[in-house]
Formats: structure tokens, C-alpha cells, sequence
């Protein structure tokens, strides 16, 4: 479909901001961290319900916060376009909604409430505008996102059980950029321990193998990585990285301890093996755990694995067209800097995904903010991304 200024201007009259912020301000108001987004989810379910959507909740693995999937179509077959978002908020204290001087606050804000009531504002205008003509939207909507509590496995689970459209926007804060590359990532935990009990370092605890020596030697084995990683780099998506960003080990000062904790990330590009890389790092604990004849426990937690993206796909164009038709010029090019379920779409799913929502602030933080503008900004791109894609194929 081309998208003229009149069907634009349609689609953006048929955009209602005070029921996109209404959906929003229910959806923040409702808690749910991860792995406890049951409540949100029959929420949304239910606002979706009262919309004359039709919504199905596929457990896709987790039965305490059934997913929701709400679909609307049009007369005639064509493509179709998936909204994905996440209800779940990272575990920092509540904050609950309010808006002032047009800008909507509150847990979940920006990490992704806002943006999935933009998704479903722009549902609402596509049907309430009838310039759908062919193809459909598919929403869906899941907990277990935010690491480390959750594991991704219910996104996942809805890849697997079919849940795909041809192609998926995710309404993630990220704005100034197109991404159509990405790196992978695990969360790193190493658990060093040695026998017995702690002790004072004149009552025999020097003597004892020292967890913390140990401890040390894997940082610097991992620091060696990590300069070895700084030759594999992409010119859009950074380069390849092992980062430790905690380490804790004993109570006191002078006491020998039992037991050393580091934890930090590894991170991949495309072409690299999630599962080469996985057993690059429990090799690596192995060679220290032989070394200091210490016990080295090592978990690697995958968020996502890497992504790239062909800048030339339709879904690509369709998007940039809706965006274009937006701001009236399209996208730069570039790389996501963090990793979304959109990864798991493209790995996992086979499908083109695009990650695009608000330009919001506070993310992960208890100061979360999005603008009511930005939300509208979204939804009217979600709308005409719909047209552009859904409509080309019929």
C-alpha cells in the first residue's frame, strides 16, 4: 500500500490518546516482576477482551502467567504483522503510574508498558480506521523477559507453538536507530569454594588454598580473553566482549574464606557458536580449578544468541516507509545495543524482527518516563508499518 498523506492522516486521527494512555496507566498501575505477571497479563487480556479483539492465553510453558495473544484481520489474506512485548518489570520497588506535564511515569513506563499499549492503540486504529484491507495483526504479549529471573523460555515457547506472524515489531526503547544486527549474550557466574571452614589467618588460614588467589587467576585468565575477543569486532555492532562486573568473597578482613562469587557477561557476534563459546568458558574454569585444586562451579545463563538482519528485506522497507511517512524521513541503519526477544524471533523464529518503540528514559531503574507524544508517535508507526507490510502481499 502506498502511504499517502491521506491514509497517514487517517490512521493518525483514528489513533485516541487518552484510551492509549488509559491502557497504559492500567497496565504500569498493575505490578508484575518477572516471573509474577500473571495479574498484568489478565489485564491486558481483559482490556483486549472489552476491545472486540479475539484473545486466546497459550501457556507456552509457564502455566502461572499464561501468555496473551489477541489477533485482528482483515477481509482478505496477505502477511501478517506481529506486535511482541514483554509484561514483565525488572525487581526494584513498585512505582505506580502518573502523568504530568504530558509525560507518563511509573514501573514499567518505558521497559515496556508504554509501548505495548501503543501496539494495542494502533491495533485499535487500524480497525476503527478500516484501512486494513488485507493480512492481519497478531499481538502477543509473555513474562520470564527480564534477566536473571527470567529465562526467556515463554517467548520461546510461543515461537514453538507457531505464534509467528511474518514479520514482528517490538516496542523496546529504542528509537534512533534501525537494528539489523546484534550481539549475543550470557550472564556469567563462577562459584569458587574450597573444604572446610572459615578461619582467622593466624589460626591456620593462610595456610589453607586460597579461594581469592584463584578467584584472581580467573580474572586475568579472563582478561586475557577478553584481548584475544577485541580482534573479532563489527563496524555497526561493537566487538566481542568478557566483562566481570562483580566479585565477593569473604566476611572479614583477616579470616580466610570458603567461598569466592564473580559474575559478569559474555558477549558474542554473528558467525560465532553460542555453543563453542559456552564451552570456551567451562574449559577455561576447568584449567583453574586444576591448577589451584579448588572447586570451580560455572553457570552461563543465555539471554540471546547474536542476530543480523538483511537490511533488504521487505519487512525492512515496509517499516522504513512507515516510518518515514511518520517523521518524513526514514531510520539510520545500525546495531541493537542490548538484546530483546527480537533476537530469539530471528534465531529461533525465522522471521524478520524490528526493534522500535519510545524514545523513554529510566529503563531498569525506579525513575522510569516515557512521553504521552512518544506513545502516539509509536502507535502511529506500528499502524502504518501494518498497511506497508500486511497489504503488499495481497
Amino acid at each position: 500500500m502506498n502511504l499517502s498523506p491521506h491514509i497517514t492522516d487517517t490512521l493518525r486521527a483514528a489513533i485516541q490518546t487518552e484510551r492509549l494512555l488509559d491502557t497504559a496507566v492500567k497496565l504500569v498501575g498493575t505490578p508484575s516482576p518477572t516471573r509474577s505477571a500473571a495479574a498484568v497479563a489478565d489485564c491486558l487480556a481483559e482490556i483486549l477482551r472489552q476491545d472486540g479483539f479475539e484473545v486466546e492465553r497459550p501457556e507456552a510453558g509457564w502455566p502461572t502467567a499464561p501468555a496473551v495473544v489477541a489477533r485482528y484481520h482483515a477481509d482478505t489474506p496477505g502477511r501478517v504483522l506481529q506486535f511482541n512485548g514483554h509484561l514483565d518489570t525488572v525487581h526494584l520497588p513498585f512505582v505506580p503510574p502518573r502523568v504530568e506535564n504530558g509525560m507518563l511515569f511509573g514501573s514499567g513506563a518505558s521497559d515496556m508498558k508504554g509501548g505495548i499499549a501503543a501496539a494495542v492503540e494502533a491495533m485499535r486504529a487500524l480497525r476503527d480506521s478500516g484501512l486494513l484491507t488485507a493480512g492481519s495483526v497478531m499481538l502477543t504479549a509473555h513474562d520470564l523477559h527480564e534477566t536473571p529471573w527470567g529465562d526467556g523460555s515463554q517467548v520461546n515457547g510461543l515461537i514453538d507453538q507457531g505464534f509467528l506472524g511474518d514479520g514482528v515489531l517490538l516496542p523496546e526503547y529504542l528509537c534512533d536507530r534501525l537494528p539489523i544486527i546484534g550481539r549475543g549474550l550470557s550472564v556469567l557466574e563462577a562459584v569458587v569454594t574450597r573444604p572446610g571452614e572459615p578461619v582467622h589467618e593466624v589460626l591456620g588460614g593462610i595456610d589453607q588454598p586460597s579461594v581469592i588467589t584463584a578467584g584472581g587467576e580467573l580474572i586475568r585468565r579472563f582478561a586475557e580473553l577478553d584481548r584475544e575477543l577485541r580482534q573479532r569486532s563489527h563496524p555497526r555492532a561493537g566487538r566481542e566482549s568478557l566483562f566481570v562486573g562483580q566479585v565477593h568473597a569473604g566476611e572479614i578482613f583477616n579470616q580466610a574464606p570458603i567461598e569466592l562469587r564473580l559474575s559478569g557477561t559474555r558477549r558474542w557476534l554473528p558467525g560465532t557458536s553460542m555453543d563453542q563459546v559456552e564451552a570456551q568458558y567451562h574449559r577455561l574454569l576447568a584449567e583453574v580449578a586444576d591448577q589451584h585444586k579448588l572447586k570451580i562451579d560455572g553457570s552461563f545463563q543465555v539471554a540471546r544468541d547474536a542476530f543480523e538482519l538483511d537490511e533488504h528485506d521487505p519487512f525492512v522497507h515496509a517499516f522504513q516507509a512507515a516510518y518515514t511517512a511518520e517523521a518524513g524521513r526514514p531510520l539510520p541503519i545500525g546495531a541493537k545495543p542490548f538484546v530483546d526477544d527480537g533476537n530469539a524471533f530471528i534465531r529461533r523464529g525465522g522471521i524478520p524482527a524490528i526493534t522500535h518503540g519510545p524514545n523513554a528514559k529510566g529503563a531498569h531503574t525506579v525513575h522510569e518516563e516515557v512521553p504521552v507524544d512518544e506513545l502516539v508517535r509509536v502507535a502511529a508507526v506500528y499502524g502504518l508499518a501494518a498497511l506497508a507490510f500486511c497489504t503488499s502481499a495481497a
